[in-house]
């Protein structure tokens, strides 16, 4: 009999599964930030408007962002009970886990569907839009909501296919999306010249391709537990949303951010508002790069930590997380280097605007000083999460955005618009420094009582 491709997440080697975890999703992660990159760099090249136009798509940014939030809202946070779960051997209990989170992925599509078409133009002069990039950014965000019910899809449930070990499936998933995407912008903006409208269309197709592509695989042979309907139950969907609001925290609260920054660029800038909101589109695409393939680190290892949670190996599960942290580090300390060397190298695939170009390499410089701590941030507020200390795992996420929100509005107030970047270093240190004093301080007790008491999803 053939044997199964798949990873034993309670036998196997630590730093054999770390990676094998890991690297593919990363991989899916940097492949998915290259959805809204790449529309991005065929938008700033747009004949005549593409300045305009970049500047409108990058008000759309935030928006995009907060819609996806809901499905690792409920994809992040029903497979780390789904994996923890199957660690203890309740494969019935898993599978009820895998109904409801898909059932709440619907729900979730439906009404976030509805409200943002709503409340479109209200939403994109909230995030920094002003009358010249509202064409572009209202033509955009028209099309992207229409697809939202396969965007919460695809992202929700590819966590599903990486908590049961199958990383190179998951990884699959978002590398459908984003190969079409690239030679469907190339035909909608080049070919057709369809420009914000093409890039938005295939954006959406993309992503329908690989929302069908992990529907499929949920529903076949291959995975230990299938998607399946009925056996709802509210208050299970309350404990996925519980689980998952740390992660969906981080997400969603990047959206607030941005339209801070973009509202604070906007205000303070004067007559440069509209370029210095370019560049924050050009920055942030770059960090994305960074916190992307961050989040594949922290969120990839999760399902093994919290699988060997359940089973009671409280040995894997420190092991699980110091290999991650250690791959976190290496990651962003790579990053640091690249970004000194090589940000002008990437904002010029975006623009040929001399002004937008200097400040978007000297944005990227200021926005990765502090990125290797970082790496501390999302592994181990991410490893409270998959441990199921989940009010802890919320105040750090929420007091690290809060301190670049506060710091946002501040700096620019005080000296020039631009000054507003550094409220991303200055956020990461001490979010960095407050979650490794909490987790030390958290973690034996809490692993010590679970050897006790059982399962207590705080």
């Amino acid at each position: 009999m053939k044997k199964k491709k798949t990873n034993d997440l309670g036998k196997d080697s630590i730093l054999s599964l770390v990676l094998k975890l890991t690297i593919p999703a990363m991989l899916a992660q940097l492949v998915s930030v290259l959805y809204g990159i790449i529309d991005r760099m065929f938008i700033g090249h747009i004949p005549v408007v593409g300045d305009l136009a970049l500047a409108g798509v990058g008000v759309c940014g935030p928006i995009v962002t907060l819609i996806s939030s809901f499905g690792t809202l409920v994809g992040i946070g029903g497979s780390i009970m789904m994996a923890t779960t199957m660690g203890r051997g309740d494969q019935k209990g898993a599978k009820k886990i895998l109904s409801n989170s898909f059932l709440l992925l619907l729900i979730f599509s439906g009404v976030l569907t509805t409200v943002f078409l709503l409340t479109k133009k209200y939403m994109i002069y909230l995030f920094g839009g002003s009358d010249a990039t509202y064409p572009f950014a209202n033509t955009y965000l028209t099309i992207y909501t229409l697809g939202t019910f396969f965007a919460l899809l695809a992202l929700g449930l590819n966590f599903f296919i990486n908590g049961q070990g199958f990383p190179k499936n998951g990884m699959f998933t978002v590398f459908i999306g984003a190969i079409c995407n690239i030679l469907l912008d190339a035909v909608f903006v080049l070919v057709l010249k369809k420009g914000v409208a093409g890039a938005a269309w295939a954006t959406v197709i993309s992503q329908f391709l690989s929302c069908l592509y992990a529907v499929l695989f949920l529903f076949g042979k291959k995975v230990h537990v299938k998607i399946s309907f009925g056996n709802y139950d509210k208050k299970l969907m309350w404990k996925i949303v519980k689980m998952g609001i740390s992660p969906f925290i981080i997400i969603a609260t990047d959206s607030v951010i941005i339209i801070a920054m973009n509202a604070v660029l906007q205000h303070f800038g004067g007559e440069q508002g509209d370029l210095l909101v370019s560049s924050m589109t050009i920055i942030q695409s770059y960090f994305l790069l960074i916190t992307g393939p961050l989040i594949g680190i922290s969120g990839g290892v999760q399902p093994l930590i919290s699988y060997n949670f359940g089973a009671k190996e409280p040995q894997r599960v420190k092991k699980a997380i110091f290999f991650a942290l250690i791959e976190g580090i290496i990651f962003t300390g790579m990053m640091f280097v690249i970004s000194r060397l090589f940000a002008d190298n990437f904002v010029q695939f975006f623009v040929d605007n001399a002004a937008v170009k200097d400040i978007s390499v000297w944005g990227i410089k200021i926005f990765t000083l502090a990125i290797v701590p970082l790496a501390f941030q999302y592994v181990l507020v991410d490893a409270l999460t998959a441990l199921g200390k989940i009010k802890v795992s919320l105040y750090l996420s929420a007091t690290r955005k809060l301190l670049f929100l506060g710091f946002t509005v501040l700096l620019p107030y005080f000296f020039v618009a631009k000054n507003a970047f550094f409220a991303e270093p200055i956020a990461d240190i001490i979010g960095a420094v407050q979650s490794t004093i909490f987790f030390l301080i958290v973690f034996k007790p809490h692993m010590e009582r679970f050897m006790r008491e059982g399962v207590k999803m705080e």
